[in-house]
């Protein structure tokens, strides 16, 4: 509008048809197809969620199933070779213990006086040297500092821009809905 101009409203009227009865409306496609394509995403989205469910969901059971197996195996593996290995310990130290036959002279007239002697009369159980080697790698493994993250991700537009950038983005957005609605009204 210019400066002296009046602002006059003239509605549009629909011009009767020759029968007398007011034109038909038309059919709203663009509420049809906007309908249709919210439908689809709908079919799509439960499509996704039902391949999510029936193909993804047991195929990450198995192998978490699967590396549960492997850990197992290799547990037991491992259990195996300390058993060996304390085995062989037992008869290292049974074979050092016990000195080569040699000869001895014949047994003289002397009386025989029992002394203590300080080494062991015992043989070390094979099972408690198992053990003992199991709790010993134990008590290592948790001496083993394993690092953790502590920090919080910085990704996403907070951390990127900060607050003043999202005041700024908010602003603009509401410039575009006043422009939006400017044109808009502009056109008819």
């Amino acid at each position: 509008m210019y400066e002296g101009e009046e602002f006059t409203y003239t509605p549009e009227t629909p011009e009767p048809s020759s029968e007398g009865q007011p034109p038909e409306e038309s059919s709203n496609r663009t509420f049809l197809i906007a309908a249709g394509v919210l439908g689809g995403l709908i079919f799509l989205t439960l499509l996704c969620a039902a391949v999510y469910m029936f193909v993804l969901v047991p195929q990450q059971r198995r192998a978490q199933q699967a590396q549960q197996l492997a850990a197992q195996t290799q547990q037991a593996l491992v259990s195996i070779g300390l058993t060996g290995t304390a085995q062989a310990f037992a008869l290292q130290q049974t074979a050092q213990a016990t000195p080569p036959p040699t000869e001895t002279p014949l047994p003289s007239p002397t009386p025989l006086i029992a002394t203590p002697s300080a080494t062991p009369t015992t043989q070390p159980d094979p099972l408690t040297a198992t053990v003992a080697a199991a709790l010993t790698q134990a008590a290592q493994a948790q001496q083993t500092v394993l690092p953790t993250s502590t920090a919080l991700p910085a990704t996403g537009i907070a951390d990127e821009m900060g607050f003043p950038g999202l005041i700024v983005i908010a602003m603009a957005l509401i410039a575009v809905i006043f422009l939006v609605r400017r044109l808009r009204t502009a056109t008819r």
